[in-house]
């Protein structure tokens, strides 16, 4: 799809989607205020989720980001030295009226194997685009998903790559060149508000994101920080999402005209996972099951 069609093809999802009943007004903010903070993670950060390349498609493309050991890391969790945790989605619940939703459909990248961002927010009834960056094939897996009542499929399409990509040298540090955008539209289900992707050829490919029914979200910083602005004086409920946290953190907020208020969170670490996806030592695969020369070489990042 072209960048015109994707243009049209989103102004009409923003359109039909807002046509919905939201319950959400845009309107002018007189006076507006400000909750701003860091969030931090109580305990210890969970060990990252690892990955045998040999067993996965394009092992020496995507092991461009590995261990050194032939494994791909699934890293869920960024906290610094100071416990601060990076891309944790921070909203304002019960805003019903405000400014206007800068972006109503979020673009998501797959590249060096890889989705970017880890976590954003969608709208149900708008959708996402998908743009592969590699030279390699990816399958997008989309899921709505609860704990309580599991997951439903959204859909799923294959990502092809742009045929004019440079793929001579896998292990280069080569430009990465766009494939056709792929967007989808969708609706959750009643009270689901997560929705998950996964490249149905590289497990280790994950995007996470909730759903919001306002503008007033951000994402904290590499430090853990956060700041909303342009918010209706009233009370809300400020929450603190991430996709490794499995309870609802929520603080209440009152918002003052022109005012700025800080509020400081914590996230409490998960208990210990319990998971097989963990490097082992020796692998119970190496490149020989390949039947050739494979180099798995960490050349854009160690991890």
């Amino acid at each position: 799809m072209g960048h015109a069609a994707v243009a049209v093809f989103l102004c009409a999802v923003a359109v039909t989607a807002d046509r919905a009943a939201w319950g959400y007004e845009v309107r002018d903010v007189a006076d507006g205020g400000r909750v701003q903070g860091t969030v931090t993670l109580a305990g210890a950060v969970p060990a990252p989720k690892a990955y045998n390349l040999v067993t996965f498609p394009d092992p020496e493309y995507c092991g461009r980001i590995s261990n050194g050991k032939g494994w791909r890391l699934l890293r869920d969790f960024f906290v610094d030295e100071q416990g601060r945790v990076r891309d944790v989605v921070v909203l304002l619940e019960g805003v019903t009226a405000g400014k206007p939703f800068a972006v109503s459909v979020p673009r998501i990248e797959a590249r060096d194997c890889r989705f970017l961002p880890f976590t954003t927010v969608v709208r149900s009834g708008h959708g996402v685009e998908v743009v592969n960056m590699d030279p390699v094939m990816h399958d997008i897996q989309a899921y709505e998903t609860s704990a309580a009542t599991g997951t439903r499929v959204l859909f799923n399409s294959p990502l092809p790559f742009n045929h004019d990509h440079q793929r001579g040298n896998v292990h280069a540090r080569h430009n990465h060149e766009p494939g056709a955008s792929l967007v989808r539209q969708f609706r959750l289900s009643k009270k689901r508000r997560t929705f998950v992707m996964q490249c149905g050829f590289h497990a280790y490919m994950e995007s996470w994101a909730i759903a919001v029914e306002n503008p007033y979200h951000v994402r904290t910083d590499d430090r853990g920080r956060f700041s909303i602005d342009d918010v209706p004086p009233g009370e809300y409920a400020l929450r603190a999402w991430h996709p490794g946290i499995k309870r609802v953190v929520k603080r209440p907020v009152t918002i003052e005209p022109g005012r700025t208020i800080t509020v400081d969170v914590q996230l409490p670490a998960p208990a210990r996972r319990k998971t097989a996806l963990t490097v082992r030592t020796p692998p119970r695969f190496t490149p020989a099951v390949l039947g050739r020369d494979v180099t798995i070489a960490p050349v854009v990042e160690r991890q």
